[in-house]
C-alpha cells in the first residue's frame, strides 16, 4: 500500500507565509470609502493566494502532494453585507496560478468548510448560509480550474436532541444542493456527535465518500475497531459522486485524517505531532486490501509534524515500512 501524507493550510517551517490573512467586518465598516475597502479585501486575498502558491512550491520541494487549503483565502467572502461583491475578476490570475500548479504537479488539494456549515440544521437561515458557504468553496475550486476530484470535507453537524432526525434532515438537505457541490463533498465522522458507524450509514445512503478520522473514531465509537469498518468505507470511494472528475485509469484514493491526543486529560484536542505506533497499527491492518491511501495530518505543528512523522517512520524500515520520498511510504 502506497501512503501519501499531507498537512493543513499553514506552515510552521516557511516563515511569513500565512494564506489566511483577513479583515473583520468591524474594520471594514470603519473605512468610509466602501470601494477602497473592497480593494483592500482584494489585496489581502491576492496575498493569501500568493502565499498559498509559496506553500505549494514548498510542498513540492518536499514531495508533499496532499494539502488542505485554508477556507479563509477571501476575507469576508461569504458575509451577507458583501453579497454584491464579486471578488473573482480581481483574483482570477492568482486562483489560476494556484490551480495550474496543482494540476501540473499532480497534487490533491481540498477545503474543510468550518463548523458553521451544517446541513443537519432545522433552521432555514442556517441552512441557507451553509449552502452559500458550500457554493463559495466550490466556486473557488472552479475558478482554479480544478475538477471534481478536489473535494470539500464536512461533518454531518449537530444532533439537535434527535440524532436520527438530524441525519435524515442532512440527507434531505443534501438533495437541495447543486450537482457540482454534491460531487465535491466528503463526509467525516466527528468526535462528539456522529460517530464513524453513523457517518458511514449516511455516506452509503447518499453515495458520498467517507473520510475516516482515526482520532475522532478513537474517542467516539460504538466499540468497533476502525479497520473493521474499513472495507465498507473503501467502497464509499467507488461511487460516481466519489470519483466525479477522476481519471478512470487513476481513481481517487481514499483519504483519512490522523492526529494524536494532546494529553491524557485532554484527549480530543490535537497534539503538536503524531504518534506513529497507533497509525501504523491501522495501516498494517488495511494494507493488503488498499492499494493507495492519502493521509491528512491534523497536528498543531502542521508540516513540521509531517516531517517529524516521516523521520519516525524511517525507524520502522526493517519492519514493513519503506520510505519512498519526503512524504510517502509503502506499507507491506
Amino acid at each position: 500500500m502506497i501512503v501519501r501524507f499531507g498537512y493543513v493550510a499553514m506552515s510552521t517551517v516557511v516563515q511569513n507565509s500565512s494564506p489566511s490573512k483577513t479583515m473583520t467586518m468591524t474594520s471594514f465598516a470603519k473605512l468610509n470609502d466602501r470601494e477602497a475597502a473592497i480593494r483592500k479585501l482584494e489585496r489581502i486575498a491576492a496575498e493569501n493566494l500568493h502565499n498559498t502558491l509559496r506553500l505549494l512550491k514548498h510542498n513540492l520541494a518536499h514531495d508533499i502532494k496532499v494539502y488542505r487549503m485554508t477556507s479563509k483565502l477571501i476575507p469576508l467572502g461569504t458575509h451577507a453585507d458583501l453579497s454584491d461583491w464579486d471578488p473573482y475578476p480581481a483574483l482570477k490570475e492568482g486562483f489560476t496560478e494556484v490551480g495550474e500548479f496543482v494540476k501540473r504537479n499532480g497534487m490533491r488539494v481540498s477545503f474543510h468548510p468550518d463548523h458553521f456549515t451544517v446541513l443537519s440544521t432545522p433552521r432555514p437561515e442556517v441552512l441557507a448560509n451553509s449552502i452559500r458557504d458550500l457554493r463559495h468553496h466550490t466556486d473557488m475550486l472552479h475558478i482554479m480550474g480544478l475538477g471534481g476530484a478536489m473535494k470539500n470535507n464536512i461533518h454531518i453537524g449537530g444532533a439537535y436532541g434527535d440524532k436520527p432526525s438530524a441525519a435524515a434532515r442532512f440527507e434531505e438537505h443534501f438533495g437541495l444542493l447543486d450537482q457540482d457541490i454534491k460531487e465535491r463533498l466528503t463526509l467525516e465522522n466527528d468526535d462528539k456527535t456522529f460517530n464513524a458507524v453513523e457517518t458511514l450509514t449516511v455516506c452509503r445512503n447518499l453515495g458520498l465518500p467517507m473520510v475516516l478520522d482515526l482520532h475522532h473514531q478513537w474517542v467516539n465509537n460504538e466499540g468497533e475497531a476502525p479497520w473493521d469498518l474499513w472495507p465498507d468505507i473503501m467502497r464509499t470511494w467507488e461511487t460516481p459522486l466519489a470519483q466525479a472528475g477522476s481519471d478512470e485509469d487513476n481513481p481517487l484514493p481514499p483519504k483519512i485524517h490522523v492526529s494524536s491526543p494532546k494529553s491524557p486529560t485532554d484527549i480530543r484536542s490535537h497534539a503538536d505531532g503524531v504518534e506513529p505506533a497507533p497509525l501504523l497499527a491501522f495501516l498494517r491492518k488495511i494494507a493488503s486490501g488498499t492499494p493507495r491511501l492519502d493521509v491528512m495530518i491534523e497536528a498543531k505543528m502542521k508540516d513540521g509534524a509531517l516531517f517529524a512523522l516521516m523521520k519516525d517512520l524511517a525507524e520502522y524500515e526493517s519492519d514493513g515500512v519503506k520510505v519512498l520520498d519526503g512524504a510517502s511510504v509503502e506499507i507491506t
